[in-house]
């Protein structure tokens, strides 16, 4: 399927009002997690603003920078379109209303923490986190497939993080370079 959405014509450029309710929406409806996986949905599938490999690109940048991934992403997606001005009109959609509500749940939360019924809830909502993660993983999976350099990059990032203990800013610190390194566009030779 998303070989199929790449094929399809993108959308126009969105303007400031569209990047802060696109991201207001990227921001209610994951709820729970799974960010990245309903910013590609919207973003790419829904809304069309931008191709697969620009929105993979978008996010690697924005996990290689410091600061929340999804921050990060809605500056790339914003400036992208609208310079300075969509970054700002992102931000506050991936913001605003989220922090608002979030304030008023943690309110709630630490008036019913204690209620085993808010437990099961919350063991609920971290599964579907889990599993919208993994759905962002097999939808770029796609991309890289037959990119056994970049199959290989990401099967060492699992196993240095996962079984040796590495810690996440060591790993993006050596790894990062290295992989734009080996994919540093280079100029072909003529002749």
């Amino acid at each position: 399927m998303a070989a199929q959405l790449d094929q399809e014509p993108l959308a126009a450029a969105p303007s400031r009002k569209g990047l802060f309710l696109g991201m207001l929406q990227v921001a209610l409806s994951s709820f729970g997690g799974g960010m990245s996986a309903w910013s590609q949905r919207i973003v790419v599938e829904q809304r069309r603003w931008m191709s697969n490999e620009s929105f993979i690109t978008g996010l690697t940048v924005a996990r290689l920078f410091p600061g929340p991934n999804q921050i990060n992403m809605a500056v790339y997606i914003g400036a992208q379109f609208r310079a300075f001005a969509g970054a700002v009109a992102a931000v506050g959609g991936i913001l605003l209303v989220p922090f608002s509500l979030l304030m008023l749940i943690g309110v709630v939360y630490f008036q019913f923490h204690a209620a085993p019924a808010v437990d099961r809830v919350l063991t609920g909502v971290v599964a579907a986190a889990a599993g919208m993660a993994l759905s962002m993983g097999f939808k770029i999976l796609h991309v890289y497939w037959r990119d056994p350099l970049a199959l290989g990059l990401a099967a060492l990032t699992f196993v240095v993080l996962e079984f040796k203990g590495i810690g996440l800013i060591p790993v993006v610190l050596v790894l990062g370079p290295i992989a734009m390194a080996l994919y540093w566009p280079r100029q072909q030779r003529h002749g």
